[in-house]
This record gives C-alpha cells, sequence and structure tokens, in this order.
C-alpha cells in the first residue's frame, strides 16, 4: 500500500493542480466586476500560497501512505479524493455558471473535509500536520471570501 498509496496521493495532487487551473480565470470580466470583502487577500497571494500548498498536500500523502495503517491510508486518500473533488466543484461552480452559493457550499465542504485530513496526518506527522494547517487557513479564508461573495452580489 505504501507505493500505491503515495502514487495516488501525487496524482490526486495532480489532478488538483491541472484541475484548477484548467477551471479558475480571474482574467475575464465577470470575476473583476464582483462586488469583493475590503478583506480579501491581494490578487497575487494566490499565485505564493499554491505551489506551498501542493507541495505539502504531496508530502502529507507520502507519508500517510508509508507510515500508517493500509485503512487509515485509505480512509486519508478516500477524504483527500473528496476533498479535491469539493475544490474543484468549487472553481468549477464559481468561475462557469458563476453560481456563488453553490461554490460557497463546495469550499465550507473542503473546509470539513481538510480538518479530517491533518487529524489523520498528524498521526503519521505532527510537523506535516503543522505544515497542513497553512493549507487549512487559505481554505478557510477562501471560504469566508466565498460567502461574502453571495452576500456582496
Amino acid at each position: 500500500m505504501k507505493i500505491i498509496g503515495s502514487a495516488i496521493g501525487i496524482a490526486l495532487v495532480l489532478v488538483y493542480a491541472v484541475g484548477s487551473g484548467l477551471l479558475v480565470n480571474t482574467r475575464d470580466g465577470w470575476y473583476g466586476g464582483l462586488n469583493s470583502p475590503s478583506w480579501q487577500p491581494p490578487a497575487y497571494v494566490p499565485g505564493l500560497i499554491w505551489p506551498y500548498n501542493f507541495v505539502v498536500l504531496g508530502i502529507a500523502a507520502v507519508l500517510v501512505s508509508n507510515r500508517l495503517s493500509a485503512l487509515a491510508t485509505s480512509l486519508y486518500l478516500a477524504i483527500f479524493a473528496m476533498s479535491v473533488a469539493a475544490a474543484l466543484m468549487w472553481a468549477y461552480q464559481f468561475f462557469g455558471p458563476h453560481n456563488l452559493e453553490a461554490s460557497a457550499i463546495a469550499l465550507t465542504i473542503l473546509s470539513a473535509l481538510t480538518i479530517v485530513l491533518i487529524i489523520i496526518a498528524a498521526r503519521a506527522s505532527w510537523p506535516v500536520a503543522i505544515a497542513l494547517v497553512v493549507y487549512q487557513l487559505w481554505v478557510i479564508t477562501a471560504t469566508a471570501v466565498g460567502w461574502a461573495f453571495v452576500r456582496l452580489n
């Protein structure tokens, strides 16, 4: 399960990164025309945080796969896959049909699933679990921004 779990975890990170890259579009007039909360992070921040997030998610998947039981690894990977699906659903709903409420719900689900990922990852490595907290903080911020978009638009 170690090699297979690691490979699945890395594949999920790649699906997340590529899928997000294909779905997210901040260059069109629609996104720029939204009323944004005053506390929304500046536009350059995602470019700084996402490489970190993807690397940490990959490291976490590999460490969980190599240090925990097959059952714990399977649970982690299943929840990780659901979180990737939620993240991609956010991107699709937000940038595709512009369904702000559905996209905010997807982010809320992602926020909840990420807590479970951190708890499982902590059993494999406390430093990695702590590193995942940065990802969780980003997800929580995105969720709050998502619900602010619902309220403001």
